[in-house]
């Protein structure tokens, strides 16, 4: 996250307790900002803090940020 940041990401994780409660997607990811054209956003909800890397950082490489393995 801190090149994320490094490159002019802003990132937000989130854990809702009541979607916890609910047994539904918890965890939100959300990257926006920096390079970012046309006010686009970059966000998930998932299970876990994991889902929402597996399917975020993908997205976010595709956009050409360079994000360390």
């Amino acid at each position: 996250m801190e090149s994320l940041a490094e490159q002019g990401v802003t990132v937000l994780f989130k854990v809702d307790a009541e979607r916890m409660r609910d047994g539904t997607q918890p965890w939100t990811f959300v990257a926006s900002g920096g390079p970012f054209r046309d006010d686009l956003l970059v966000r998930t909800d998932a299970v876990s803090l994991e889902a929402c890397l597996e399917v975020c950082l993908p997205r976010l490489r595709g956009l050409g940020l360079v994000i360390p393995r």
